[in-house]
């Protein structure tokens, strides 16, 4: 990469254009990344048309919006024909209408009324993310006529690995492999070598469903059909994996109370990042006032016995603490759909267990550490371990249940984590630690 910003620096840009044929273009995709507009115009432009479409797909959105504003009609046209065109609504869908229409004024009629159909499906739908360029067969076809077939219109597909058998009336009918077309005779019929048990989607399923359905059946390509079983296009797995990791990085953000954001770290300026974290902030703050309120009504208590505020942090951070661990796995259990709404007394009964062996453990050590080691009265140090314990099990069991309640009432299960479990946790671990104190305490 060093060299080839060398060579553009000395204008030896044929030199620099050779270099840049014998890169991979995820390679190139990230050098343009990392050099100013002016030079990353520059390299685009030297590049060979049959490189700069595939590297133009692994730009970010910004890039591609910068390059189309600066080019000319026959390049962007040479882009847009060069393009997948799961690709090219992708990057469509980024651009503002004024750009998008500068783009759709060179396609052709055809490709105009497909690429305005595709941006009409609902946004992360299975329609949104889906290409048309795949291998469509007769059944009727010999296995010879289909390698015929294939070999003739193949060169534009994104993926042959799959084929896909329609009717007249392209309803999808079955699938088969590349392979299994490889291995049988010329004169065997597609219908008797095709699966017509066939796993799709339709064009309105939500992406994060798409997604479960590849992970579950491990494919690499799904047929997308419409209402009438119609075949409308396929989604690959390279589109997956995009939208795996756009889902877990929603989660993460949603697990952090921070509201999801598709914009990267560096490139995001301060306000739009502090507009994505106060509102939660200020959710758990205000939330967070019933501990104070806790507090204040137990004043007396704690003002007879100073000693029970030194406890305080330790058991509200280690009920947040074994919350958080239940929530986490029921979380990710959900996602991974090893967990289902209907298996919450599943769930109950399993952290019930898991909380009653945990809490017993640390409400020993704490005992141990409390009453031996910093010599505290018997009655404090009861009060503390059996704070303690009661708490570890709400706080799994509150865990493990409330991401559960969230997917039953349509809502993200990644809602119900650290942040929010922690505040709920503390609440409830006060009321447990003064209603403890003042009964043994005679308070």
């Amino acid at each position: 990469m060093e060299k080839v910003l060398e060579l553009i620096k000395e204008n030896k840009l044929i030199q620099a254009r050779n270099q840049l044929k014998d890169m991979n273009v995820v390679d190139i995709a990230q050098l343009l990344d990392e050099t100013s507009q002016e030079k990353m115009l520059i390299i685009f432009r030297i590049l060979p048309k049959d490189i700069s479409a595939d590297v133009f797909s692994y730009l970010s959105s910004e890039q591609q919006r910068y390059i189309i504003e600066s080019i000319t009609d026959k390049e962007i046209k040479t882009i847009i024909d060069e393009l997948f065109f799961d690709d090219t609504i992708d990057f469509l869908e980024e651009l503002p209408a004024n750009v998008v229409k500068k783009v759709i004024k060179h396609t052709d009629e055809n490709t105009r009324a497909l690429i305005n159909q595709f941006l009409k499906y609902p946004e992360n739908s299975a329609g949104s993310i889906m290409t048309i360029e795949y291998v469509d067969l007769k059944k009727e076809m010999t296995v010879k006529a289909a390698l015929e077939h294939i070999k003739k219109t193949a060169i534009d597909k994104e993926t042959i690995n799959t084929c896909y058998v329609m009717d007249k009336n392209r309803r999808l009918e079955g699938v088969l492999s590349i392979r299994q077309l490889i291995l049988n005779d010329e004169d065997t019929i597609i219908k008797d070598i095709m699966d017509t048990n066939v796993i799709y989607v339709h064009t309105l399923e939500d992406q994060e469903y798409v997604a479960d359905t590849f992970r579950k059946y491990d494919f690499i390509s799904m047929p997308v059909v419409d209402n009438e079983n119609r075949l409308v296009g396929i989604i690959t797995i390279d589109d997956i994996v995009d939208i795996i990791e756009q889902e877990n990085t929603e989660d993460f953000q949603k697990m952090a109370a921070m509201a999801p954001s598709e914009e990267e770290y560096l490139k995001t300026n301060v306000f739009s990042l502090a507009k994505h974290r106060v509102v939660w902030l200020l959710v758990l703050m205000i939330s967070a006032t019933f501990t104070g309120n806790i507090i204040r009504k137990f004043d007396e208590v704690l003002q007879s016995v100073v000693v029970l505020a030194a406890f305080i942090p330790m058991l509200m951070d280690t009920g947040g603490n074994a919350g958080s661990q239940s929530s986490t796995l029921i979380i990710r259990g959900l996602a991974l759909g090893e967990i289902e709404t209907k298996d919450v007394f599943k769930v109950i009964w399993k952290e019930l267990r898991v909380s009653l062996v945990v809490g017993i453990v640390l409400a020993l050590v704490n005992f141990l550490r409390i009453y031996y080691l910093e010599k505290t009265d018997i009655y404090i140090s009861l009060a503390i371990c059996i704070s303690l314990f009661f708490t570890v099990i709400l706080a799994k069991v509150v865990g493990g249940i409330l991401p559960i309640v969230a997917k039953k009432v349509k809502l993200d299960p990644a809602i119900m984590a650290s942040p929010l479990i922690t505040t709920i946790v503390d609440a409830l671990a006060l009321l447990i630690y003064f209603s403890a104190a003042t009964t043994l305490l005679g308070l």
